[in-house]
């Protein structure tokens, strides 16, 4: 498999000591907040914070955080675990393809220390998304690489193309295209040829890894990695390679990525907010929560339910240069991905509204 030759160390020029006027916080958030123990900064502040899909990758960034790493390079590495899974069907290999079968990966990252970042959208047979992402953001003078130029880009770089559709992503595609509904020529196979892992699949799903990584130095970097939408439209980008949407890091102040209904997120350019929120004294907790409040403002009607709930799941995982974070969720319950000195585990996230338990 390419790997791509690691990021050169370099010397970043210092960002502008300028920044945004603080924010008037106070009367923006209402309601009750859930406790949130990472209010209370962390006095080793080498943290990595992630997804749920992405546990396994918060351990491996940790480890090169530790080993001198920088935030970015750790945070491509632990994305690049969870892309080379195949049974991860929401990102890399064996992600969950468009509605013509076709995987399409969608990509961004983001250098805190320098205010860099680079992206690729519609990308098609290549695996490694971030890593090309990545690319984009130090070898070109653009931001954002789409489609066939992408493609073309990971190319020139030596990434090799193959077939990402797995065997287990293309009997899900096959089943939603056989059970699509009476109109369409497609007939349902007999329930008894339907492979069991196959039928949990009745809802169209969308899925997303995030990572953000921060060292002792207190900088902090993350990378948003994503197949998108299952079965979407050819072309169909959502939040996820989108900078300010899908990811958002300022050195100053610290980063927020999201996952789950991407249009949700696009207009109101969540992690851009929940960012220039705790620049004006919001918590981790408290941004994501005022964020998620405005999107269910902006939902339109035929997207609630007779409560004027959101049909649809949208989460953000939020961390602070200090050491804060917070991992918050339309929909509860929900949980995100963390690794610091107290070890690696699965912290609930907090949120506005509660799932009915199944019976």
């Amino acid at each position: 498999m390419h790997q791509p030759p690691s990021t050169s160390r370099r010397t970043f020029l210092q960002e502008s000591a300028c920044s945004l006027a603080a924010w008037p916080w106070a009367g923006l958030l209402h309601g009750t907040v859930t406790a949130d123990s990472s209010t209370t900064q962390d006095p080793t502040p080498v943290k990595v914070i992630a997804s749920e899909n992405g546990l396994d990758a918060t351990r491996h960034a940790y480890k090169l955080l530790l080993q001198g790493a920088d935030t970015l390079d750790a945070a491509v590495a632990a994305v690049t675990l969870v892309e080379d899974d195949p049974n991860d069907t929401s990102v890399g290999y064996g992600g969950l393809p468009n509605e013509d079968g076709v995987v399409e990966l969608d990509a961004a990252v983001m250098h805190g220390p320098t205010h860099r970042a680079g992206a690729v959208a519609a990308l098609r047979n290549i695996r490694h998304a971030a890593q090309v992402a990545r690319l984009v953001m130090e070898q070109t003078d653009h931001q954002l690489l789409v489609g066939e130029g992408a493609l073309r880009f990971a190319i020139a770089q030596g990434f090799k193309e193959e077939n990402l559709l797995t065997e287990k992503a293309r009997k899900i595609w096959l089943y939603w295209r056989q059970t699509r509904g009476p109109s369409d020529d497609w007939l349902p196979p007999p329930l008894d040829k339907v492979d069991p892992e196959v039928r949990q699949y009745f809802e169209r799903h969308t899925g997303t890894v995030h990572v953000a990584c921060l060292n002792a130095a207190g900088e902090v970097s993350c990378v948003t990695s994503t197949s998108g939408l299952a079965f979407k439209i050819a072309g169909r980008v959502g939040d996820s390679p989108i900078v300010g949407a899908g990811l958002y890091a300022d050195g100053q102040v610290g980063s927020c990525g999201s996952t789950g209904r991407g249009e949700a997120n696009l207009a109101g350019l969540g992690s851009f907010l929940a960012v220039e929120l705790m620049r004006g004294g919001a918590s981790p907790l408290e941004a994501g929560l005022e964020v998620l409040r405005r999107v269910v403002k902006q939902t339109p009607a035929r997207l609630l339910d007779e409560e004027g709930r959101p049909r649809f799941d949208l989460k953000y995982f939020l961390l602070a240069k200090d050491g804060r974070h917070a991992g918050v969720s339309m929909w509860l319950p929900a949980r995100y991905a963390v690794t610091d000195a107290n070890g690696s585990r699965l912290e609930e996230a907090a949120g506005l509204y509660h799932r009915p338990p199944k019976q």
